[in-house]
């Protein structure tokens, strides 16, 4: 066997070395399959009240708004109090949310006001549950393999987004909605008892700040770290002008003319490539200049983007190559943007500094969405997506000159020495 082939597929070692850690990554994987399901079936359900793409659209709103607000906080409580225990209020919560989306589905009673608040409700407590995640998975495995769970982290959320959508329209069709919620129900069922048999060392006597300082604490330490800060505001902007969702309808009928299949095929491409990817992560936990890969996957984002614009209306296969391309370069830039923040961040701002993540992570694609629609609205969707890609490039080369930390760092994956 060639001695590069065994660094071609994700290293496990974090899920051999930590009994808690690969408890805590099972359930979530299995969680996450079940969550996707729910996320096919409210659209899906929403339409057929109201035959409204509008209406359907609107549950990104309801989603996105909860989500920002509450992950203010989310941070601080994940740092104030025991993690785990945290993860069983959330995930038990969220349990009940998709209970309560069942019933009201068996009743009758599910009408799309409900299924708004149902969908708020449900955000909230995902931007309380996501930073306690995120902070407590570097603490079971270790520093040393911190970048190698970060990989096992994405692969997880990216197999489990196609499992779940893929499973949900067979359920639905074959079942009916409400079994897709139950099946929700007993997928955050299984993480909850996974939660449950973790043993994680709680640390006590590490004096609590009050809320509203703890809060400005984790965003001094961001704003003072150029490094982390450049990290989070790059990725934000790559979202904010790459964002090409909202046009793949335009590309599918005036372009390709390939139908709603072939519109299927586009929005399935991305996830295609990022899974390609992170089944493939192993050698990057071998790379020591992280900032560097993160600037050079947002300028193959960029130009897999740009080149999108130019492709011709017979050569669907190649758009879809690229659109592959480009999500393959972001999970990239994901797992080594996490690396890098995980491995900066004490412990005790974790939970913080993961909340603020949220907030760059899940604002840029929503406000993206917008900006690629004004932009084709006033010129054209092709010099939509061209502009995109060319100012990707350009977030890529201005991240380097105004924070050249991001290019020379190095990631030091020993435990630091006590003092």
């Amino acid at each position: 066997m060639l001695p590069f082939v065994p660094r071609l597929f994700p290293d496990i070692t974090p899920l051999q070395a930590s009994r808690d850690y690969r408890l805590l990554w099972t359930g979530q994987l299995v969680s996450q399959a079940g969550s996707a399901l729910r996320l096919v079936a409210i659209p899906y359900q929403i339409y057929l009240l109201t035959q409204s793409n509008l209406a359907v659209g609107l549950i990104g709103l309801f989603s996105a708004v909860p989500l920002i607000v509450f992950s203010l906080f989310g941070g601080v409580i994940a740092d104030r109090i025991d993690r785990r225990r945290l993860l069983l209020i959330t995930q038990a919560c969220l349990a009940l949310v998709s209970a309560a989306l069942a019933i009201t589905t068996m009743l009758g009673v599910a009408s799309p006001t409900v299924l708004y608040l149902l969908t708020a409700l449900g955000s909230a407590f995902s931007a309380l549950d996501t930073p306690a995640r995120g902070s407590l998975a570097p603490i079971l495995v270790g520093r040393r393999l911190i970048p190698a769970a970060m990989a096992l982290n994405q692969m997880n959320n990216r197999v489990g987004a196609i499992i779940g959508p893929a499973l949900g329209g067979v359920v639905i069709a074959a079942f009916g909605i409400s079994t897709a919620y139950w099946i929700d129900v007993a997928t955050f069922s299984v993480a909850i008892v996974a939660i449950a048999l973790m043993r994680v060392p709680h640390v006590a006597g590490v004096e609590h700040p009050p809320v509203l300082r703890a809060l400005v604490d984790g965003w001094r330490f961001l704003l003072a770290r150029p490094l982390l800060f450049s990290t989070m505001g790059a990725d934000f902007c790559t979202m904010l002008f790459g964002t090409t969702r909202a046009l793949m309808p335009y590309f599918a009928d005036r372009v390709f003319h390939v139908g709603p299949e072939g519109l299927g095929l586009l929005y399935a491409s991305p996830a295609i490539g990022a899974t390609i990817v992170v089944l493939t992560s192993g050698w990057l936990s071998s790379v020591r200049r992280k900032g560097a890969g993160v600037l050079a996957s947002i300028v193959i984002f960029g130009v897999a983007n740009a080149l999108f614009a130019f492709v011709p209306s017979g050569a669907f296969l190649i758009a879809c190559a690229l659109l592959a391309i480009g999500e393959g370069a972001d999970s990239i830039s994901t797992i080594l943007r996490h690396t890098i923040l995980q491995l900066e961040t004490p412990d005790e701002l974790r939970g913080r500094l993961a909340s603020i993540n949220l907030l760059f992570v899940a604002s840029g694609p929503q406000a993206g969405q917008v900006v690629s629609g004004v932009v084709a609205d006033a010129m054209t969707p092709e010099i939509s997506i061209l502009a995109g890609g060319i100012a990707c490039v350009g977030v890529a080369f201005a991240a380097a000159s105004l924070a050249p930390q991001v290019v020379r760092y190095r990631a030091p994956l020993e435990e630091p020495v006590a003092v």
